[in-house]
């Protein structure tokens, strides 16, 4: 082994032909650049850009890429789930439940979702129900999404108003003090 002791060898000049292929380079971009601004010219005076072949940002959507991207810019996903259950409730709790037991609303900043039973009686088993229930619209949903199942009873009697009600009455419930 021989050990050269000098300064590191200079690379080459460039040559003609080098030099020729880098200009010949540097003219092909100022003519791409510059056909590019004609065109861009020629598109504005004309109104715009013309359809071609290839899909661009003004295609028309299908429908349901179109709703997609819509919740998505909206940030409507979590109330869009929970209405899409909404509308399963029968297979999510199954068809005897859902005959007795139907959801009313969905309050997205507390995330309970309440539900109304037909009587005392369903209204007792679907609260008996409501941790596994809570757990498998959290699965389907994501997790967090429905803290608290609020269950309501059945409405009382509507109210009847007439000659024969004592004045100042509040209704049944002020009959002993």
């Amino acid at each position: 082994m021989t050990e050269q002791s000098g300064p590191p060898p200079t690379p080459p000049e460039p040559s003609g032909v080098d030099l020729a292929r880098v200009a010949l380079r540097a003219a092909k971009e100022q003519a791409r650049a510059r056909g590019a601004a004609a065109q861009q010219k020629k598109q504005a005076r004309r109104g715009g850009l013309r359809s071609g072949a290839r899909a661009d940002g003004r295609d028309p959507l299908p429908l349901g890429a179109a709703i997609s991207r819509l919740i998505t810019e909206r940030g409507w996903e979590t109330p869009a789930a929970v209405g899409g259950v909404m509308g399963r409730w029968p297979q999510m709790v199954g068809p005897e439940v859902a005959q007795h037991c139907e959801p009313l609303r969905y309050d997205e900043d507390a995330r309970v979702l309440t539900v109304r039973c037909d009587s005392t009686a369903w209204a007792t088993q679907l609260r008996l129900l409501a941790p596994q229930l809570v757990a498998r619209l959290n699965a389907d949903l994501g997790q967090g999404t429905v803290k608290l199942i609020k269950v309501l009873g059945p409405g009382g009697p509507a109210r009847r108003y007439g000659s024969l009600r004592a004045p100042g009455s509040t209704g049944p419930g002020d009959t002993y003090g």
